[in-house]
């Protein structure tokens, strides 16, 4: 067997299962391939990929392999590919494939396997060839070219072409092949042609296939089901598909039953309900009933948008189609252009507007002929006339912020036009007051440190585990959390924390558990209130396995969690551990050990008050600065609506972008429609980076995948798996189910020690300069890769090309120098520092970690308080035991966090830390001037 012939069983069987062969039809057999492969599945073996790719290269593959059939004239070697054995396992693998994509089907890949096993290859190559061009997107012929196809055949075999954008829904019912035909023939006399989207169904039997099919096809964005569906599947899935499916259909929370659904074939029915919309919440699910409808549909409501009878045809026809359209509404989007397409005179302050001050000039013309005259005819700083007001909005943006809450699961979005540095601000603002006390994961993002000290509140610093040998930080383990909640209850201070702030993701990729610290956090302060900063993980809505570790999921279900009788049972035993009746002080709490060795369980009272702000165009489609602040808060009329819309309005600007606005709006849209396919694809594409860095023989010499293993400590992961989503969907699964700490397996960082070059200098000088590679964030020896929904194949390629390169430069200059000359791989490094603490001056009370940021922040503004001094008589002064407090903030970027604050003591280890860094861009540092330090007070 070939390289290629090793990857194509492997990866078939991924999915399929290797003996599958879907719903038990024969097939012809034939033997084993010896030459020919097309370069696009040149690929690692032993690589799962996901359905979509696999069975894109399955088709692919067999038109090549059909195509040398159909036109080889040397009847050797047409015999050796008719012998093909990889021909017939991806004729396998596709018949089970088939069964959850609409279009084609079982019967459709079936007769193309007797074509072939009849030697009729040009037939076979035609119908071949319409699938492909299909998921192409390319246009196909109305009609087979298949001259001596009777009536029926040509019926039966004709692809629909119908050019319209479509989409599929899934009906989940026992069938046979007749009432499928009937289906198609149904669906076919309905579609009218001022339509504007068409789609086609996918028919599954069984619970299984329902959930296997919104797993692995996201082209549905509907689902009927009729009750008559079995429980379990007949096909032979691999054993990661059936693992993935029984994890889906485990996790659901239950929901409360109707009063009158004890047949167990209603609870069967409210399960699978569940269960899909758990996995793609963006999918609308309809009911068809028989008897008692208009009791089901009272008591349905929250799992299916409409219940309908079996005959109520055009009526659904016409429900999926308006639904479709909503999605795809995008109202701001629209009004702009609206506003585009009508004259107007204008009569304000911006000369830009329609172009009036651009198309007429004889020097700024090339400005409209860059960016194109849409651009400046949607320029406006009107509100009417259509538009909206994003301070006040009352149309178009509170519509479009309106559909974004509902895409990404929150209560309320508002839109944030200059970046989640502001929106981080806004946040801050509107949840603390001076004196508050707020938990801060020392390495986030400068604007939480800069809202901390605008809003007076009192950072107290969670300190995140380091990784020294990679130089930077991961996060901050729960129980480094709950230690700190502890000693504030402990000191009697509990009551001044108001809200605790983290990174998810981190720059690096550490994604935490937002529902268990959630969970554990509220177990010791119930009104604790969360923010979330997913600056870069926007896109993990949109997956069903990373969509259960952002913000608003977890929300959601932690609220589902504690309205269960369960969950009041498991509260009830814990309180009694937890507050033990036989203590010394009966009623007391017990020891912090016990508090830290349980997984907490909070109230059933406790108050669910979450808020993220999102980076949307870092990772999904938006302009530049697009960001969101997304709200789930129980508590929002009553203590938040009014002081953030005081906060919104104070850090936004009274003239937002409105193309900024347009693109979030209609970026939207994109990751309701198709946001499943496309990050589905961007983790795909990642795992195949990381797969080839680690195959190839000379990349795998020069540099190094970091792994869970490398960036997630031993006692914070279960799973136990390097690279889950490598060993296939459900392992990725079960470790973001049960991990602390998993890694979002887009991000890919590559240790470059071996290179002898440092990562700031291989992305300027190698990847940018030479090759035009952009990456954003290096360390000492690491440069991070990220994937995003528009990565492309071909962009990987490219990569992996331009790294072999490099790696045959750096390999070539190592072997031409003197041995006893090069310079040793690992450079020693010192450790990451800890925040040093608050100077007594500023600390609160010399017990808890908090302290008075801005009060020093403003001390460092006055002049004569402030004084410069160079690093090296600055180690001078902590090395006689002085402690020198930081006058302001001192922040590399990237990453973008401050290894010093306000009223920080400087201490020995900060300065190691500083004088090895090779960040070119350090904001509140002057290099020439040295820090700035304040003076002490007289």
């Amino acid at each position: 067997m070939t390289r290629i012939d090793s990857f194509a069983s492997t990866a078939l069987d991924s999915v399929t299962g290797r003996d599958a062969i879907g719903g038990g039809l024969p097939l012809p057999t034939l033997r084993s391939r010896t030459a020919y492969a097309p370069a696009a599945l040149e690929r690692d073996p032993g690589m799962p990929a996901s359905s979509w790719r696999l069975r894109s290269d399955a088709w692919e593959y067999l038109r090549f392999a059909v195509k040398r059939l159909a036109t080889d004239s040397d009847a050797a070697t047409a015999d050796a590919l008719a012998a093909d054995g990889e021909v017939h396992r991806n004729l396998r693998a596709l018949e089970t494939i088939e069964l959850y994509w609409a279009g084609f089907g079982q019967r459709y890949v079936t007769a193309i396997g007797e074509l072939l096993e009849a030697g009729d290859y040009r037939t076979a190559l035609d119908r071949i060839g319409r699938v492909v061009n299909r998921l192409r997107h390319d246009t196909v012929p109305d009609e087979p070219r298949d001259e001596f196809l009777d009536e029926q055949e040509r019926a039966e075999f004709t692809v629909d072409t119908d050019p319209r954008t479509r989409f599929e829904v899934l009906i989940v019912d026992e069938t046979t092949a007749q009432d499928r035909d009937g289906l198609r023939a149904e669906l076919l006399r309905l579609r009218g042609p001022a339509d504007d989207f068409v789609y086609d169904y996918v028919v599954v039997p069984s619970a299984d296939d329902a959930v296997a099919a919104v797993l692995t096809n996201p082209n549905i964005l509907a689902c009927v089901v009729r009750p008559g569906f079995s429980e379990h599947t007949r096909q032979k899935l691999s054993r990661d598909l059936q693992e993935a499916i029984r994890l889906a259909r485990a996790e659901v929370v239950p929901g409360a039953a109707p009063a009158r659904s004890s047949l167990a074939s209603v609870q069967r029915v409210l399960g699978l309900a569940d269960t899909l919309a758990a996995i793609r919440p963006e999918l609308d699910l309809y009911l068809i009933a028989g008897a008692h409808i208009e009791d089901l549909a009272g008591a349905l409501t929250r799992r299916f948008r409409r219940v309908f009878r079996r005959e109520d045809q055009l009526e659904l026809h016409l429900t999926l189609l308006r639904r479709v359209s909503h999605l795809y509404d995008t109202p701001f989007f629209s009004a702009i252009q609206d506003h585009a397409r009508r004259p107007v005179g204008v009569f304000h302050a911006l000369p830009v507007a329609r172009g009036g001050s651009v198309v007429g000039s004889k020097w700024i013309r090339d400005l409209a002929d860059f960016y194109g005259l849409n651009l400046l005819l949607a320029e406006t700083s009107a509100t009417s006339g259509g538009l909206d007001s994003l301070l006040a909005p009352t149309g178009a943006i509170k519509k479009a912020q309106d559909l974004a809450a509902r895409a990404y699961g929150a209560k309320h979005t508002f839109f944030v036009t200059n970046g989640t540095s502001t929106a981080n601000k806004i946040v801050h603002q509107a949840l603390m007051a001076p004196n508050d006390v707020v938990l801060v994961d020392r390495n986030c993002h400068k604007s939480h440190h800069h809202a901390v000290m605008l809003t007076g509140a009192r950072p107290a610093y969670l300190e995140a585990y380091p990784l020294n040998d990679f130089a930077f930080y991961g996060a901050v383990p729960i129980d480094r959390i709950k230690q700190l909640l502890l000693d504030y209850r402990a000191q009697g201070r509990l009551d001044e924390v108001r809200m605790i702030t983290l990174t998810n993701c981190t720059f690096d990729g550490i994604v935490y558990d937002p529902e268990r610290v959630m969970a554990e956090c509220l177990a010791i302060k119930p009104d604790l209130v969360f923010l979330w900063d997913e600056a870069w993980f926007a896109f993990a809505a949109f997956h069903p396995v990373t969509r259960r570790r952002t913000a608003m999921a977890a929300a959601k279900r932690l609220e589902q969690q504690l309205g269960t009788t369960a969950h009041a049972a498991a509260y009830r035993a814990q309180q009694a551990r937890l507050f033990p009746a036989g203590g010394e002080t009966p009623g007391s709490p017990a020891a912090d050990d016990v508090w830290l060795a349980e997984r907490l369980i909070p109230a059933p009272d406790a108050r669910i008050r979450v808020y993220a702000t999102q980076s949307t165009h870092k990772t999904l489609t938006a302009l530049r600065q697009g960001s969101m602040i997304h709200v789930y808060d129980q508590d929002w009329v009553r203590d938040a609506e009014e002081a953030f819309h005081e906060a919104y309005m104070t850090h936004t600007s009274t003239s937002p972008n409105y193309q900024i606005l347009a693109s979030l709006d209609i970026g939207r849209r994109q990751v309701e429609l198709e946001g499943f396919e496309l990050v589905q694809r961007q983790l795909d594409l990642a795992t195949s980076l990381s797969q080839a860095i680690a195959r190839h023989p000379l990349l795998r010499r020069t540099f190094r995948v970091l792994t869970a293993h490398d960036l997630v400590p031993g006692a914070n992961r279960e799973a136990g798996r390097p690279m889950p989503l490598r060993d296939g969907l459900s392992s990725m699964w079960q470790a973001w189910a049960t991990d602390e700490f998993v890694v979002d397996p887009s991000r890919i960082t590559i240790e470059i020690s071996r290179t002898g070059v440092d990562g700031d200098t291989f992305k300027h000088e190698y990847l940018m300069d030479r090759y035009g590679i952009q990456v954003n964030k290096t360390s000492r020896n690491t440069v991070l890769f990220m994937t995003n929904i528009g990565t492309s194949r071909s962009a990987i390629a490219y990569l992996i090309e331009v790294l072999v390169k490099l790696a045959e430069r750096f390999e070539e200059a190592r072997a031409q120098q003197d041995p006893e000359l090069l310079v040793p791989d690992e450079v020693a490094m010192p450790p990451l520092p800890d925040f040093s603490a608050f100077s007594q001056r500023y600390a609160t009370d010399g017990v808890l970690p908090d302290g008075d940021m801005r009060a020093a922040f403003f001390r460092g503004q006055q002049r004569g308080a402030v004084e410069h001094v160079s690093p090296a008589e600055l180690a001078e002064r902590v090395g006689r035991g002085e402690q020198p407090v930081s006058a302001g903030f001192v922040t590399p970027y990237p990453p973008g966090f401050p290894v010093l604050v306000p009223g920080q003591v400087i201490s020995a280890e900060v300065l190691d830390f500083m004088a090895v860094l090779d960040t070119r861009e350090i904001h509140g540092y002057d290099a020439r001037r040295g820090y700035r330090v304040l003076r002490p007070e007289a």
